[in-house]
């Protein structure tokens, strides 16, 4: 006899369990920004858990996909979130649920330009359900890498509610006529590789009218490339022409007349470009003036220096984030000094990208790294330093600081960046680290 009422409070509670996750994955969508995406309306078919002894279910799900960029270049990582908007269902009993018992994952589907799947989670998180109240909506985030450029188009896939209630069970959702309709694009672009080309000169100096050997590689093979005097920001008038090899090696020799020539540049194209050039490499002419009678020709030389970099310190500890709210990790980053006492018409520029970081969690993407550079100029420098943007630095990079090419460049300079990490909120607890690389060109 007292066994009874326990089984009887059993299937009652096995029945309410599977009502709650079914009626749950009847609906999905993603928690974006306001006004970014489209609700979309698709049909689902739910599998309840078998103990629930309730029939499979098919309804509406309304689903809603965001990405944190709508804009991306190839290599960047999106973040991508699928919230179920409106459930299709609601409590059919008069017993309340409780808080914080449905854990969801799911996919979203890419078309487009790129193909495949993101797998989405979401944390153990639920208001309460009043009896025959209407179900809480729910959100899942995930990450993926843009692989190729053009329109790539995100759609609410497969999704499944894992709830601890009594008992572990699991509501997978499947769209019953996939792909469901587009929710949000990203419109991803080419990111150009990294300019390899580069130049060296068979002396640094020479009179008006002597030829100097200029070598170099990174070219395209085949290409037609330009051998060019430099003078700051404008080409002279000394200029050849060859063309690079099967390697994209080049090998010439310019004769230089101006005697305004600074620097000497290669590029292909019909003008320069940072994108398509290598140089400006520092180049003399040297005068050769006849010295008048009873005249003396006095003389002295200035030796060109290196480009260098050096930095305070090799860690930053970022701020600690609490589980369960995650934000902004902050710190700042040591103190980089750039010396540039080359002496020529040539910039320079700092870079940084940062790797994943790795915990006993898994990881956090390189994609949750911004910046806010900073730089400043040491008194007496010919050039001046300018800080780059603020925001990703992510594993294809950002600059950190640069000077720009001039007549007479070069001086001292320090740099250095707020950092902040996004950390999700539901990140497991422990240590990520990352290791960010600076590269001075």
């Amino acid at each position: 006899m007292g066994s009874t009422p326990r089984r009887s409070l059993r299937r009652r509670w096995a029945s309410l369990l599977g009502a709650t996750t079914l009626a749950v994955t009847a609906s999905g969508a993603l928690a974006c920004p306001a006004g970014a995406a489209t609700d979309v309306d698709y049909p689902t078919h739910c599998v309840p858990p078998p103990i629930a002894g309730i029939p499979d279910i098919d309804g509406t799900t309304t689903g809603r996909i965001t990405a944190d960029k709508t804009s991306a270049k190839v290599g960047d990582t999106v973040t991508v979130t699928y919230t179920v908007v409106k459930p299709a269902a609601s409590n059919p009993t008069d017993l309340a649920l409780p808080a914080d018992i449905m854990t969801p994952t799911g996919k979203v589907t890419l078309g487009g330009a790129q193909s495949g799947s993101v797998t989405v989670t979401g944390p153990k998180k639920n208001d309460p359900v009043p009896g025959k109240g209407a179900f809480p909506s729910f959100s899942m985030t995930g990450t993926f890498t843009v692989t190729s450029p053009g329109a790539i188009t995100l759609s609410p896939g497969d999704y499944n509610i894992h709830t601890s209630y009594i008992l572990e069970l699991d509501t997978p959702c499947t769209v019953k006529n996939p792909p469901a309709p587009v929710s949000e694009t990203v419109t991803a672009t080419d990111n150009p590789p990294a300019n390899t080309r580069s130049i060296q000169l068979g002396s640094a100096s020479g009179a008006p009218g002597a030829a100097v050997t200029v070598t170099g590689g990174g070219f395209t093979p085949g290409a037609s490339v330009t051998l060019a005097g430099r003078s700051g920001a404008a080409q002279t008038a000394d200029k050849a022409t060859v063309t690079a090899n099967a390697q994209g090696a080049v090998s010439g020799s310019l004769v230089v007349n101006d005697r305004t020539t600074t620097g000497v540049v290669a590029y292909e194209g019909g003008a320069w470009s940072a994108e398509l050039g290598a140089g400006p490499v520092a180049y003399v002419v040297v005068d050769d003036t006849p010295v008048p009678p009873g005249s003396q020709k006095l003389t002295t030389t200035v030796k060109a220096g290196t480009l260098s970099m050096s930095q305070a310190g090799d860690a930053v500890q970022l701020s600690a984030v609490d589980f369960g709210t995650g934000g902004a990790s902050t710190g700042n980053l040591n103190a980089v000094t750039v010396k540039d006492f080359r002496g020529g018409p040539a910039g320079w520029s700092l870079t940084g990208k940062v790797t994943d970081f790795s915990g006993p969690g898994g990881k956090i993407g390189a994609g949750k790294l911004s910046w806010t550079p900073e730089c400043g100029t040491k008194a007496g420098s010919p050039s001046t330093c300018q800080a780059g943007s603020a925001g990703v630095v992510g594993g294809t990079g950002a600059t950190l600081a640069s000077t720009a090419n001039g007549t007479l460049t070069g001086g001292e300079f320090t740099a250095s960046a707020r950092l902040s990490l996004d950390v999700p909120a539901f990140t497991p607890p422990g240590t990520y680290a990352g290791v960010l690389t600076l590269t001075l060109t």
